[in-house]
């Protein structure tokens, strides 16, 4: 009987230990796919207004637009694969689901505007110093709307990263783009701060429907739902205020008086749209897989990369205050990690304890 009951253990623990290294595989690339495509999408976005283009409203309307790139996949899935949806056989009422999806996207649609003011007025250094915030607003909404419990890891975590965000460009705080007056500066301050709170408070929001309307289910589906509803609401937002604001006039005369031409022009906006969707549904692919404030702190890592990348394609100076950034960045995540690692092995205890008795 004894070796019976341990070979059952073993026969259940195979199963569990495979899930937990596929889980950790797929937020492996979900942080991979969040890192640079916030990465490629900023320095795009910056681009665009660098080289000629002045209308927040494209800006913003490109931030949430590329949802589509999703739709192929979405239903081939769909129609292929009958465990596609297997995990929501018991669906929300619609209403619910309405709502949810459009009070994110509503969401998404003023975290997009406030940051394309934020990139027009500030360099991707000083957008990254004051991004570092979302990690504290994310984690107040986690507090109240997920119950989230701050460990000594976690709060270690929050400290480095947001320690990290702010090395990054410490030396730069000072640095204003040429031409841009003290009141252009202030308003993209403004803006790209009061962002940062939009986006920790969706985070936290997109956690809470995860538990409470999609009863803690993780599925591919409900992760693409969760994109591609939200992101369609959010350009329509969007294309309302491009249409609403006579913007849409200048879009022919911006393209023609772009610095690299009609094509490039076209190109930056698609490939700027391409690489925000990417960036969101990684991002709420590690909401699912974990919570709003590990997605954050991932986004948080991505800050320094940001500005890697903006010292190659800007010709931005490096500086040890950058580097020791990086090193804060990656201890911050081991710190987090490590609290996921401890919390994974007290459920395996939880769960070997109920299948014993």
């Amino acid at each position: 009987m004894t070796e019976s009951k341990g070979s059952n253990s073993n026969i259940t623990a195979c199963p569990a230990a495979e899930n937990h290294i596929t889980k950790w595989l797929r937020v492996i690339l979900y942080a991979i796919l969040a890192i640079s495509g916030q990465a490629s999408a900023q320095l795009l976005s910056r681009f665009y207004y660098q080289k000629g283009g002045t209308s927040n409203w494209v800006e913003s309307l490109t931030q949430v637009v590329g949802f589509p790139v999703l739709l192929p996949y979405y239903f081939y899935r769909c129609l292929t694969t009958a465990s596609f949806d297997s995990d929501a056989l018991v669906k929300p009422k619609l209403l619910m689901l309405v709502l949810v999806y459009v009070y994110i996207g509503l969401l998404m649609a003023a975290n997009s505007f406030l940051y394309s003011i934020g990139y027009e007025y500030l360099s991707i250094s000083i957008v990254s110093l004051v991004s570092a915030s979302q990690l504290a607003f994310n984690a107040l909404f986690s507090y109240f709307l997920n119950s989230q419990k701050f460990t000594p890891f976690i709060i270690n975590s929050l400290l480095l990263l947001t320690i990290s965000s702010v090395l990054t460009i410490s030396d730069n705080t000072t640095e204003k783009l040429h031409g841009i007056s003290n009141g252009n500066y202030a308003l993209g301050l403004i803006c790209t701060f009061s962002a940062t709170a939009v986006y920790g408070l969706m985070l936290a929001s997109q956690q809470l429907v995860f538990r409470k309307v999609f009863d803690d289910r993780q599925s591919l589906k409900l992760v693409m739902d969760l994109t591609i509803y939200p992101s369609f609401v959010a350009s329509i937002v969007s294309l309302i205020g491009l249409l609403g604001s006579g913007d849409y006039q200048l879009l022919i005369p911006e393209m023609d008086s772009y610095e690299l031409g009609r094509v490039s022009y076209v190109m930056n906006l698609v490939c700027t749209a391409v690489c925000w969707q990417v960036s969101i549904f990684a991002g709420l692919g590690l909401v699912s897989e974990l919570s709003a404030l590990f997605a954050n702190c991932i986004f948080a890592v991505g800050l320094p990369v940001s500005m890697i990348a903006a010292i190659i394609v800007f010709n931005d100076k490096m500086s040890s205050a950058k580097g020791i950034s990086m090193v804060l960045a990656v201890w911050g995540m081991i710190s987090y990690a490590y609290q996921q690692h401890l919390d994974d092995c007290n459920d395996e205890t939880k769960e070997s304890e109920v299948s014993e008795v």
